[in-house]
């Protein structure tokens, strides 16, 4: 039986956000969380010393053959003594239809049955995080009787149809907009979009002199010789590795340097229902079901190590961090959202860095 191919996306950091220039569905790390309409999402608090959390990461995830938008909001306590605790971290899922919904009782939806969900699909449909395309076999609720036909809404951007929607009399379809309950002051990090690109890509590029020097470097450091490098997508290269030992004999830390060796500067991997490279020994702690509908979780996406150095805070007189090795989301394989109006909390398990040095 053939191997299953892992459709692999990198996220990297790219230029400053302006105030007021990010939607739901933009991809980005630091500022605020952006909510999806019909959404209240109350601004969390760290489980160990109830300081307000930071917002880290913002992803924009839709699934495919599902009628929703989807968005992951990432968390972390920037007080040091609780850097490296997963118990520091929360992670929000929030939903919502991709078309309006219709108020008036008077007023019948259709919901076609979804489709199952998989990330193979999406990944290939999908150019850029901050996008999203309806193929042939999506599914979405249409409205009937005195509702508009979804059919005829023009084909524009999802943030500017939502704001051209409103609630009106007589039973019109509509969204309503999404509200951030912020404590008061919270701690920020300065916002940077998050541009993507298929990890396969990387093999395709022939400038990758930079890449490569790195990669001799950590071979002479740590007395091993890396070999060439594979791919999860192409299948067609074999991992070659030496016997010897990494000289801090850590050889789970070496495999995690040597995957990422050919693009150091990614901040985010992003792999629905894939596996997640590990930094240090798997988590004796095995992920917990979804508590909302009982069904397994599976893993979605990690951080990178690169990210550390891009949280800068936003507050010039603040000083702000957040360090880790490589944080693990994992969420509702089903991505269950029954009506709900708030965010759903998922699994988070973050690695400690067994030397920060190798990433500055």
């Amino acid at each position: 039986m053939a191997a299953v191919v892992e459709s692999v996306l990198i996220g990297l950091c790219d230029e400053s956000i302006g105030k007021n220039l990010a939607s739901f569905s933009t991809n980005k790390l630091g500022g605020l969380p952006d909510c999806l309409p019909s959404v209240l999402l109350r601004y969390p608090r760290c489980a160990l010393c109830s300081t307000e959390l930071t917002h880290v990461v913002q992803v924009y995830c839709p699934l495919a053959a599902s009628p929703y938008h989807r968005t992951i909001n990432v968390f972390a306590c920037p007080n040091p003594v609780c850097q490296g605790k997963s118990e520091s971290w929360t992670v929000l899922r929030s939903q919502c239809l991709d078309i309006p919904v219709c108020e008036d009782k008077r007023t019948k939806c259709a919901m076609v049955e979804e489709a199952p969900m998989t990330t193979r699909d999406w990944c290939e449909e999908a150019d850029d995080w901050g996008e999203a395309e309806e193929g042939p076999g999506s599914s979405a609720p249409a409205c009937s009787d005195e509702g508009p036909d979804p059919s005829s809404m023009p084909d524009q951007d999802f943030s500017t149809r939502m704001q051209e929607l409103r609630l009106e009399e007589g039973g019109e379809c509509s969204f309503s907009g999404g509200v951030l309950d912020l404590p008061g002051q919270v701690p920020i990090f300065c916002s940077r979009y998050i541009s993507v690109m298929e990890e396969g890509d990387l093999w395709g590029q022939t400038d990758l002199e930079h890449e490569q020097r790195l990669l001799q470097e950590y071979e002479r450091r740590e007395g091993v010789a890396v070999g060439e490098m594979d791919s999860c997508e192409s299948g067609k290269e074999v991992e070659k590795y030496e016997k010897a030992k990494a000289r801090h004999g850590d050889q789970v830390f070496s495999r995690f340097m040597k995957k990422i060796s050919l693009c150091p500067e990614q901040v985010l991997r992003y792999c629905w229902n894939g596996s997640p490279i590990l930094i240090t020994d798997p988590p004796s702690n095995v992920v917990p079901p979804c508590v909302h509908c009982g069904d397994p979780r599976t893993f979605e996406f990690q951080l990178m190590p690169a990210l550390v150095s891009l949280l800068r805070s936003a507050d010039s007189s603040l000083e702000m961090a957040v360090e880790f090795g490589t944080v693990l989301v994992y969420t509702c394989r089903r991505s269950c959202w029954e009506t709900l109006d708030t965010p759903l909390q998922e699994c988070v398990f973050v690695q400690r860095d067994p030397d920060q040095k190798f990433f500055k």
